[in-house]
């Protein structure tokens, strides 16, 4: 099998990241020249994205000023009210985003979580989850996921809490497709008529499902679905920096963990996906792609080539090989 260097990339991740920082264990989110009128100062995407890319490459700072700093850094964002809030995600996205990078350093919230504390109860979760808009499954999974994720890292939640939240997920899939939530997984007008909002939103719920070892319901659905995706969604997957792409490969990656179902066609798709992004992330300048200047949406990009490095071994190939941040612990 005729393998493809992905280190000129990788080489790509760990120059943006140095160009993002601002002072030992502290990051900015935009990096480009250009992006002068963006925010230049310490972010809470920034420093936490840097230390996911920094870990996905395998370059973590090892010594123990750094990473206090970075602890710090990120501890320091933190309100009153335990959340973390940037101005292009919902603060329970944010809050969870933050946590979760905080866990790559063996730390945590400097205060509790009081903000979510209506919804620390196992009574109160399915409420919580029922009134989401789920019209809106790709948004609206940061707060269905990330309420999970942030409690659950912070160790704020129970195991009847827990149960509770896999129960309401359980029920609630759907069997055609197996995403989430039943009777609303239908084309979207708004968006191309594509059923990819709903994935992408699944997604986020996945993630929590992988994290905790819970089951996947109609993990069949999930394949058939996906493989529909790539062959005649209107959704243009590969085309882009961020994180559309890291949900369809996960989906199917973590899906077929849990059967055998049309394991070889699975296989082919992942393999042709790889070489076509490939392809596609070789040919952008890193120094003027602002979506490869911006630490977030590369993030997303640098998750879909670790997912496909592990599902596809021998096929990309960097110096060291790349660690999905997921199987540590949730949320990206």
């Amino acid at each position: 099998m005729t393998s493809i260097s992905i280190q000129a990339f990788v080489d790509t991740i760990r120059s943006i990241v140095a160009r993002a920082e601002i002072a030992p264990g502290t990051w900015r989110r935009y990096t480009r020249v250009s992006d002068e009128d963006r925010d230049q100062t310490a972010n809470p995407y920034g420093c936490a994205d840097a230390l996911n890319l920094l870990s996905t490459i395998d370059e973590m700072p090892r010594d123990d000023a750094t990473r206090k700093a970075a602890v710090a850094a990120l501890q320091g964002m933190q309100s009153n009210d335990g959340m973390f809030h940037e101005a292009t995600h919902h603060q329970i996205h944010c809050t969870a985003h933050c946590l979760a990078a905080l866990k790559l350093l063996d730390a945590g919230p400097a205060r509790p979580l009081s903000a979510l504390a209506p919804y620390t109860t196992p009574e109160a979760i399915g409420p919580f989850l029922d009134q989401l808009d789920w019209n809106n499954p790709w948004g609206q999974s940061h707060q269905g996921a990330g309420i999970y994720a942030a409690l659950h890292l912070a160790g704020e939640t129970t195991p009847a809490w827990e149960d509770a939240y896999f129960e309401w997920l359980w029920n609630e899939a759907d069997p055609t497709s197996g995403w989430w939530r039943r009777g609303y997984v239908a084309p979207l007008p708004d968006r191309r008529d594509s059923v990819f909002p709903h994935l992408a939103g699944s997604f986020h719920y996945l993630f929590n499902h992988e994290h905790a070892r819970r089951p996947l319901r109609y993990p069949e659905a999930w394949i058939d679905t996906c493989l529909t995706i790539g062959t005649s969604d209107p959704y243009p997957l590969g085309t882009a920096i961020g994180f559309a792409e890291i949900d369809w490969v996960y989906a199917l990656t973590r899906a077929q963990r849990q059967t055998q179902h049309r394991y070889d066609e699975v296989k082919q798709a992942l393999r042709a996906f790889a070489e076509r992004y490939v392809a596609f992330l070789m040919s952008l300048d890193p120094n003027t792609h602002p979506r490869l200047n911006d630490l977030h949406a590369l993030f997303g990009a640098t998750c879909c080539l670790a997912e496909l490095q592990a599902a596809l071994p021998g096929l990309l190939r960097s110096d060291k090989p790349l660690h999905l941040v997921l199987d540590r612990r949730p949320f990206i």
